[in-house]
């Protein structure tokens, strides 16, 4: 037993080595690919400026392209995999259920019809943007799942089943909401932000995403251990000391507010949070203090080169980056279910 947990913790430290050396890397070398011819010592050259730790030899318009476009996308495509990965992780321990995903409670949905709201309806008279829309609209989509799961007695089925519930009324008001009152391009537009775009971002999106992801990991690695127990369920979570209900509702808020922060800032992105969890779990093992953190990692190298992918695959245009990941997350999915029946 020694010897095998030996072999685990070295084996996680390689992969914490492994991630921490392939992120930076990752995001030099994607903010590099586009049409503009631009190279890794040029992008190291320019974030060196922009800090303070040297002068930039580039042109204004490279530096440009290099610092105030791809740069704070490329930044936060790491942050929101690395988000919703780690979302994905807590709600499948949280809930028991490895179906469980980010958007189990309904933040997708409401944030789509806050975001089309404000779009069509020209909900705050232009003084309140697509995302804070979003952020408004995923934060009412969440407290009305509250609302019923609590009437309902708050067990972790009726939590699922009122996250059900609140998806489906929110995505029937968008569904409503577009149908009646917008117009092709309006329709156009709004479909492909729903299908999860980083396009557009900038730094304020960076930072605001990148703190409430800061928090939530703290918080979730606070209650690591408190993870590991619910993995035994609720009454022998109870039985180890737990307070079941008050942390459930910690967790279900901190996991919920990050992922409203993440949706309103690039739309929903489906299947990180969902097979990104399994991968890492494979990999790392199931104790969430060594999970986490390597989930997080994976998470975002994973999205960075996702969102590469969407940004040139069929350049000039662009294909939606939640259309990528279903694309890949799909077929890793089943593997996922094979090597599960397998086992079990």
């Amino acid at each position: 037993m020694r010897a095998g947990a030996r072999v685990r913790r070295l084996r996680v430290a390689l992969l914490w080595s492994c991630g921490i050396a392939l992120l930076p890397l990752s995001v030099a070398v994607a903010v590099t690919i586009g049409p503009a011819r631009i190279s890794v010592p040029d992008v190291w050259s320019a974030v060196a400026a922009h800090l303070g730790a040297g002068e930039s030899t580039l042109t204004p318009i490279r530096d440009g392209i290099i610092w105030n476009l791809r740069m704070p996308r490329t930044l936060l495509a790491a942050v929101c995999g690395a988000g919703l990965a780690v979302c994905g992780t807590v709600m499948q321990s949280l809930l028991r259920n490895p179906l469980a995903d980010p958007f189990v409670l309904g933040v997708s949905s409401g944030a789509s019809t806050g975001a089309v709201v404000v779009v069509v309806l020209g909900t705050g008279g232009g003084a309140v943007s697509l995302s804070t829309g979003a952020l408004i609209g995923a934060l009412c989509s969440f407290a009305l799942v509250l609302l019923l799961s609590h009437t309902l007695g708050g067990t972790v089925d009726r939590v699922v089943l009122s996250g059900v519930a609140a998806m489906q009324l929110f995505s029937a008001l968008t569904s409503f909401v577009v149908m009646t009152a917008a117009d092709a391009e309006q329709t156009r537009g709004v479909l492909f932000w729903l299908l999860g775009s980083l396009a557009g971002v900038g730094w304020s999106d960076v930072g605001f995403c990148a703190a409430v992801l800061a928090a939530t990991l703290l918080i979730c690695l606070g209650h690591a251990r408190t993870l590991d127990a619910f993995a035994f369920g609720q009454d022998a979570a109870a039985a180890l000391g737990v307070h079941v209900a008050r942390t459930r509702l910690v967790l279900l808020c901190t996991t919920a507010l990050l992922t409203a922060a993440l949706v309103s800032s690039a739309g929903a992105i489906g299947f990180v949070g969902l097979v990104l969890p399994h991968a890492a779990r494979a990999l790392a093992g199931s104790g969430h203090r060594r999970l986490l953190p390597v989930t997080a990692l994976a998470g975002a190298v994973f999205l960075v080169w996702v969102d590469t992918l969407a940004r040139t695959v069929l350049d000039p245009q662009e294909v939606p980056v939640g259309v990528v990941t279903a694309l890949i997350g799909v077929p890793a999915f089943v593997l996922v279910l094979y090597r599960t029946r397998r086992t079990a």
